[in-house]
């Protein structure tokens, strides 16, 4: 077997990994790589292997850093099935046409800047027609149900625990009459989060792949997240001001919600509206409410036994049309707006920002990870003057960060996840999707446990397997 590594080697973006076995080509993931625009497109538009001669791809779950080159593959030659499990499928769906548009919409802007310079214009790396062809490809598979990926390759889904149907891969190889089992975590979720089932772990590996986004961080304890919150929302109504909460659409968006229905409920939050402001998550809220399966027992216990919505309570709207949205900003009295995106790159979160930043009343609150150089960031890191839509404006309202609500394993969850396998069994350990400053120090804390041979690969690295 040869493993070779292509998107998230070395980073934290673009998943991609095509594993070699037994003459055919498996891919693992096909993400989008997020970064400066042109070189972000450059490695996108462009793989390092041939589409077509793919065999089989295999996702872990629907966000655009795993699934968002789909569509390219596609258009670029592969003929073959994306297994996921059924909610990643629809999960996909509404992300990956959402993907398009707003590739459609930003060249529009890249390219009128191109005609003025009279430089060559960019077609986007897919368009609605490449996404649908895509979503044809797709074969649900469910979780704990073995299948045969390729021949001599058995597969089985387990949850990871990260969002909704978020997959770990577990692959049984029988490969010259030798057989032995690899490992691939996509995203690992933590324990004890709202909605989602804790992480079933990979178990009796030879082999493991597994991402290692925060190898070297500690999350706060999700124990108090309810009394935090409550306690932020409480002190900042009965000052008059508004709650502005940039978020994810799908997965942190949701969690959120929940947490306000259960607050709400319990009459542990002022009674003032609450308006989550994105299409997409809208559409993503539709797709968790068809397939309350996956929630977890207390989700199950308090509301879903009960026939209520977990996802819809009285003082909650959902806001899809764009005259709506706006008249949000209008409102005087205490409120709470949930607003994508979550790194306050585009979308409507920044017409609230603009809004609603200069009042000191008023508190932005950031529940998610937001990377270097983002608006999101540079108000999270203090910024006092930061620039919406081209126009300075002055931070004035408080700022607030909750790192509880992450939804991604940290440097205890991952160990504990590797420490349910034997160091004499599992014979070797690659590292994906982190940053050095995460995974280095994860590999020293895993070589410490007596793990021996742990790698951070490099892109395009080859490994070469042979089972003794």
């Amino acid at each position: 077997m040869q493993i070779q590594f292509y998107g998230g080697a070395q980073t934290v973006t673009g998943s991609q990994v095509l594993i070699s076995v037994n003459g055919k080509k498996i891919l693992f993931e096909c993400g989008l790589f997020q970064g400066r625009r042109q070189e972000s497109y450059e490695k996108n538009l462009n793989f390092s292997f041939d589409p077509a001669e793919i065999d089989a791809v295999i996702l872990s779950h629907a966000h655009i850093d795993h699934s968002g080159n789909l569509p390219n593959l596609i258009k670029r030659g592969y003929k073959g099935s994306i297994y996921a499990t059924p909610a990643t499928i629809d999960l996909c769906k509404i992300m990956l046409r959402d993907s398009a548009y707003l590739q459609e919409k930003d060249l529009e802007w890249v390219n009128r800047i191109h005609r003025r310079n009279h430089q060559k214009e960019l077609e986007p790396l897919y368009t609605m027609r490449d996404v649908e062809e895509t979503i044809e490809h797709f074969v649900g598979i469910s979780f704990d149900k073995a299948f045969t990926i390729a021949p001599g390759v058995e597969t089985v889904f387990r949850d990871a625990g990260h969002i909704l149907g978020s997959a770990s891969i577990h692959l049984e190889i029988n490969e010259k009459g030798k057989l032995y089992k690899l490992g691939m975590t996509g995203d690992i979720g933590r324990p004890s989060m709202p909605l989602t089932k804790d992480p079933n772990v990979l178990r009796e590996l030879d082999l493991l792949i597994m991402e290692s986004t925060y190898g070297n961080r500690f999350h706060e304890s999700t124990e108090n997240v309810e009394e935090q919150l409550s306690a932020m929302i409480s002190e900042t109504a009965a000052s008059g001001g508004k709650i502005i909460i940039p978020s994810f659409a799908v997965g942190r968006t949701q969690v959120l919600v929940y947490i306000l229905h259960k607050l709400f409920d319990q009459n542990r939050i002022p009674d003032m509206p609450i308006f989550v402001d994105s299409p997409l998550a809208v559409h993503a809220t539709n797709v968790f409410r068809s397939h309350l399966d996956y929630m977890d027992r207390e989700t199950e216990r308090i509301y879903i036994s009960n026939h209520e919505d977990p996802f819809g309570f009285q003082r909650l709207s959902y806001v899809e049309d764009v005259e709506h949205s706006k008249k949000l900003n209008s409102l005087a009295y205490p409120h709470i707006i949930i607003s994508g995106s979550g790194m306050a790159e585009g979308g409507r979160i920044l017409h609230h920002l603009r809004n609603n930043i200069h009042n000191p009343k008023n508190l932005v609150l950031f529940v998610g990870y937001a990377a270097k150089d983002t608006l999101a960031r540079k108000i999270m890191n203090g910024d006092r003057v930061v620039k919406i839509f081209g126009e300075e404006h002055t931070v004035k309202s408080k700022i607030k960060i909750m790192d509880s609500f992450s939804a991604h394993a940290d440097r205890r969850d991952l160990l504990d996840y590797v420490s349910l396998n034997s160091p004499q069994r599992l014979k070797h350990i690659f590292l994906i999707h982190g940053d050095s400053d995460q995974a280095l120090p994860l590999k020293d804390g895993l070589r410490s446990k007596g793990y021996q041979n742990v790698h951070y690969p490099a892109p395009e690295e080859v490994f070469t397997y042979e089972h003794m």
